[in-house]
């Protein structure tokens, strides 16, 4: 049997810190995922389990959306996908009488590290209201509960339905149309919080707003520039194709404020050079840049490429974009001053670059949220699309744009309809199919939701996985909203934050996990998830269900639908929670690249979605090409005597789930309340090494937000630039703080100051529970 969870909540503000890796993986990766697997799961469940991840006949992994490679390897996940599926997949359980022996006041000081620790929800839990203890409730009157708040709203934009990216295509379809039926599309989504910015991005300027990359144009490239992403800990497998990449001659640039192990060097323990060598390493240029200053890079190397002969791609130019002479005169017009104050590098740097990049033919560029989370995140990517337009960089093999997506099946999502904002087209097919008029006003996405709350027009929250209240900016306007709904619904796997943060009424409905076999009345079912670069596979749980009490994402839906919206539905909820198939043939007639679903999805390994711009170098923009754009350079603005902080993760964390108290590549033991400065930075707020600090927030209307208790930790970031993790950090972000256009959280450019603490030696003794 796995060891028992933590009985007390462990001290988080006081980490043993020695100094940052120069390599990933090897041997101390498989070692730290055999412990925690073990620790989880038992010997026997582990092998059992771990061997079906992203296998073709096997499961999903429940963590990053990274694809799988046609010919897969029999351990086809990484460390941080093993913490995934040994935190679902554990042998440790939530029960009712979890709930009897901690209220929720009591399990509101936890921390999230140590709810998830508890293990896996086991039935259907429900906190009156006036009540604080969850108390154990029959399905049947989970969904009454439900469908009543629903019914008496004054409209159903009254209600924010919102999904996480773990959940299937085929709940997130159905989730997507039981709102619609209803009558709202309030349904924000974690893409919101995270490449919302991308898509905003790559819409306006290529027509599709995904990536435009297989994994073999990454083996395939030239050159490869990692912007703003650090897939050592994100996307582990990720090295492998970089490295794959390296062996075909590629040349790997990172740009980035911190230097990340992985980058710099891998050890891929899939192999015996990786297990008992040196590894590979990765990055052939480094640039160090300053938080924010990814828009002015790209500017420059525009006009490097601009005033350098024959670089420009003129015939993909003529041909296949739009908007190129008002761009280029933007471009030209770079002020080289502006252009190194915004990135903090030496032009000689950015000059090398420039070398690399015109002597290769085929570029990727890879980003994530470095780049996403900035208020001019928009006009970043739009400068990366530029880039890539002058050199015909897009429709070429081993070439275009990859944003990195973070959850498992957060863009399947989306193309399932998870949007606040449909397209015209999608609701006309959903309407033709159905046979309802679906909503057509614009709803709520996630910060917006949190206004709605907030002020009271809003008043029902549900939320199809994920930790909401964690995952959000401005903790405290945020749980303060939440206090504020009638009733709050969470359908989960696990313990987490949002759980004890509530409504007026509270409900937790426990759901069946990617690891788990689902069977309906039909027999045993499969769901489907894209990943990062549009391939759509199949993901059949292989462990028998954590509990009895379980309902998978799909029957939790229908079975609300039937609540709610009674005998007269024009949708067979009751058909489709028995048979999937039946769900699949909907969304071939609904969704554009789906034709055939069935057949199609029973293929091993899969297929891969059309992606115009890839697929024929056809732009499905307004204009009918790719769009050059032309704004002015942006960066953040920081007075004297203060840092840029940028929020991330920790090695031990996926997105708001905490596997452990880690960061071993970073040098951190122990604890995660650290910040992460540059020693010059650090003395000029009189703290050493070891000392501590609180973090104050400041913001242009005066206001400021304080986090309190960080340990400092010395370390080789850009000069002007901290670092912190969240969702410790989240309280410093004001809820009004986002990008524009896409309106996501701009958690990498927040203006600090730091305080010491009384006594700089001790850690505070009250630091907030996350």
């Amino acid at each position: 049997m796995a060891a028992k969870p933590p009985a007390g909540d462990p001290v988080q503000d006081a980490p043993d810190v020695t100094g940052p890796q120069h390599a990933a993986a090897g041997l101390p990766a498989i070692g730290h995922t055999l412990r925690i697997a073990q620790q989880q799961m038992g010997v026997r469940r582990t092998t059992l389990t771990l061997l079906k991840v992203n296998q073709k006949d096997g499961f999903d992994c429940p963590g990053c959306a990274w694809p799988e490679p046609d010919k897969r390897h029999r351990a086809e996940f990484c460390e941080n996908g093993a913490k995934a599926v040994a935190e679902e997949a554990t042998l440790r359980r939530v029960t009712p009488e979890f709930f009897a022996r901690h209220s929720v006041p009591d399990l509101a000081t936890r921390s999230g590290y140590w709810l998830g620790q508890q293990g896996r929800l086991t039935q259907p839990m429900y906190l009156p209201e006036g009540a604080d203890h969850y108390e154990p409730v029959p399905w049947e009157r989970a969904f009454e509960i439900i469908a009543e708040e629903l019914r008496q709203l004054d409209s159903p934009d009254e209600a924010v339905f919102y999904t996480s990216g773990r959940t299937s295509n085929e709940a997130a379809f159905l989730y997507q149309l039981f709102a619609r039926e209803l009558g709202t599309n309030n349904l924000p989504d974690c893409s919101n919080m995270c490449h919302e910015s991308s898509g905003s991005a790559l819409t306006e300027t290529l027509g599709v707003g995904k990536g435009s990359v297989l994994l073999d144009d990454l083996h395939r490239a030239d050159l490869i520039i990692v912007a703003g992403q650090n897939p050592g800990t994100n996307h582990p497998r990720m090295l492998s194709a970089l490295e794959k990449a390296k062996a075909n001659g590629a040349r790997i640039v990172t740009v980035n404020p911190l230097p990340e192990a992985g980058l710099e060097r891998f050890k891929n323990p899939q192999t015996a050079r990786g297990l008992v060598g040196s590894g590979t390493p990765l990055t052939d240029l480094f640039l160090q840049i300053r938080l924010g200053g990814d828009q002015a890079l790209f500017r420059a190397l525009n006009r490097l490429i601009l005033e350098t002969d024959g670089a420009v791609d003129t015939e993909f130019v003529d041909q296949h974009t739009h908007g190129f002479e008002e761009f280029a005169k933007t471009a030209r017009a770079t002020d080289w001053d502006e252009v190194l104050r915004a990135t903090g590098l030496d032009r000689q740097r950015i000059e090398q670059l420039h070398d690399m990049v015109v002597s290769s033919r085929s570029i990727v560029v890879c980003w994530a949220m470095g780049l996403t989370q900035h208020k001019h995140a928009v006009p970043t990517i739009r400068e990366v699309v530029n880039f890539l337009l002058l050199r015909g960089n897009v429709g070429r093999p081993g070439a275009g744009v990859c944003p990195v997506r973070g959850h498992s099946n957060v863009q399947g999502d989306r193309t399932m309809g998870i949007f606040e904002r449909p397209a015209p087209a999608f609701l006309d097919a959903l309407e033709k199919e159905f046979g309802f008029a679906p909503p057509r006003e614009h709803g709520l996405d996630v910060v917006r939701s949190i206004r709605a709350l907030r002020d009271g027009t809003a008043k029902v929250f549900f939320a199809m996985g994920g930790n909401f209240v964690a995952a959000t900016p401005d903790t405290e306007v945020t749980e303060a909203a939440m206090r504020r709904a009638r009733l709050t619904v969470h359908v989960s796997t696990k313990l987490n934050r949002s759980h004890v943060i509530t409504g007026a009424r509270a409900l937790i409905l426990p759901t069946l996990g990617r690891t788990e076999k689902d069977v309906q009345a039909t027999g045993e079912q499969f769901v489907t998830v894209e990943d990062s670069m549009g391939m759509v596979h199949a993901s059949r749980g292989q462990l028998a269900p954590a509990s009895t009490q379980l309902l998978s994402e799909p029957a939790i839906i229908c079975r609300l639908a039937r609540a709610t919206l009674g005998p007269d539905s024009v949708v067979p909820w009751t058909d489709f929670e028995a048979d999937y198939d039946l769900v699949r043939d909907r969304i071939s007639r609904v969704v554009p690249g789906f034709a055939d679903f069935n057949t199609k999805i029973r293929h091993p390994g899969g297929f891969t979605l059309p992606h115009a711009p890839r697929d024929s170098r056809r732009f499905p923009t307004t204009t009918g090409k790719a769009n050059f754009t032309a704004a002015p350079i942006e960066y953040p603005q920081v007075p004297e005597g203060r840092l840029l902080l940028q929020t991330l993760r920790s090695h031990d964390q996926y997105n708001t789930t905490i596997y452990g108290l880690d960061d071993r590549y970073r040098g951190i033991k122990g604890g995660r309340r650290v910040v992460l400065l540059h020693p010059e930075d650090a003395h000029a707020f009189g703290l050493t090494d070891g000392a501590y600090a609180d973090l104050i927030s400041e913001w242009s209307d005066g206001t400021q937000r304080r986090a309190t208790g960080f340990r400092v930790v010395h370390y080789p970031t850009t000069r002007g630039c901290a670092a912190a993790y969240y969702p410790e950090t989240n309280v410093l972000v004001p809820l009004d703080h986002t990008a524009d256009t896409s309106n996501t959280p701009a958690s990498k450019s927040i203006v600090i100051r730091l305080e010491a603490t009384r006594d700089q030696n001790h850690p505070a003794t009250a630091a907030p529970a996350t």
